[in-house]
């Protein structure tokens, strides 16, 4: 099967590895772009890693400072004794001084990750450039669903572990998206299983913390920490995604009176940056653009103007 071209280009695009202690993990990140350019931070969902942003960052790149990080419980980042969406939101905002953002950086994320940007937004709103949620939604309060709190609602042994595999191609041949959805790229998918998986004595697990989700609360209030949000969003949905977390769309569009930008990608499903990368990163590129230039709004009329001043200066058979 012949690939893209955009798969070997982001696997041939560098990046730079850099790591951050937050109240006592370390939280591993890679970084795309110049220092100096404005910033992006991307967030993925549960049970996954920054390499979900592999074959987007590159494409930020060009006009952005990019940075992905591995969320704690996840990746190669450290484990905690007990998560809360207000400490992964403190490591986004902790990577984007590490990673040399500058300032109002934007942040994306996807599926859980968009719980967490959340909870980055309520806390350093202001000091955002605006956030993306990307197949995620609020949900209306009385459609709520609580996804945390697994130990006290399952009943379930502290400290498990992760399914040990004898053999690595055995535990890649078990790799699954959640929700799953049609592999329109297997060699996609076959690069991601690579990376979510570790040695350990007596074969490979997963990465990720089994138990993140036990005592952590995504709370009800995420409708009202959406609207209280000092910073500018909006929302890119998969559009045959079936992930129930990314059902409300149209209820974000009726609690802003339709103002909220709200793009649906053709043809993806949940995990949208591996069917359509591209069109994930135009579209986050042009969100960030448009907000960029509605800061600059006064310089980029006063940039017009002085264009129109020195016509005016010109006139035809002058010489320059």
């Amino acid at each position: 099967m012949d690939k893209p071209f955009w798969f070997d280009r982001a696997l041939n695009t560098p990046s730079v590895s850099g790591e951050v202690m937050v109240e006592g993990a370390g939280i591993h990140f890679e970084t795309w772009g110049a220092v100096g350019k404005p910033g992006i931070v991307l967030v993925h969902g549960s049970n996954a890693h920054l390499e979900w942003w592999r074959f987007v960052a590159p494409f930020l790149a060009d006009q952005f400072r990019v940075v992905a990080l591995d969320s704690s419980g996840n990746g190669d980042s450290g484990w905690r004794e007990r998560y809360s969406g207000e400490v992964l939101g403190r490591e986004v905002w902790a990577v984007c001084q590490a990673a040399e953002l500058g300032p109002r950086p934007i942040v994306v994320g996807h599926s859980f990750g968009g719980f967490v940007v959340l909870e980055t937004g309520h806390q350093f709103g202001e000091a955002l450039g605006g956030i993306i949620f990307m197949d995620f939604t609020v949900a209306p309060p009385a459609q709520y669903v609580e996804w945390g709190l697994r130990a006290e609602r399952e009943d379930l042994p502290p400290k498990r572990g992760t399914r040990v595999y004898e053999d690595r191609a055995a535990a890649l041949g078990r790799f699954r998206f959640i929700p799953e959805q049609p592999s329109r790229h297997p060699y996609v998918a076959q690069y991601i299983a690579g990376k979510s998986l570790r040695a350990v004595e007596g074969g490979w697990t997963w990465k990720f913390d089994p138990s993140l989700f036990d005592y952590l609360e995504m709370g009800v209030d995420q409708q009202a920490k959406f609207a209280a949000l000092a910073c500018r969003s909006a929302v890119i949905l998969g559009e045959d995604s079936e992930d129930e977390g990314a059902l409300f769309g149209e209820h974000m569009a009726a609690i802003t009176d339709g103002h909220l930008p709200i793009f649906r990608i053709p043809g993806t499903y949940h995990h949208l940056m591996f069917d359509e990368p591209l069109a994930v990163a135009m579209a986050t590129k042009a969100i960030a653009l448009e907000w960029l230039r509605q800061d600059a709004e006064d310089d980029l009329k006063m940039a017009l103007q002085r264009t129109l001043d020195a016509g005016a200066t010109h006139q035809p058979g002058d010489t320059p």
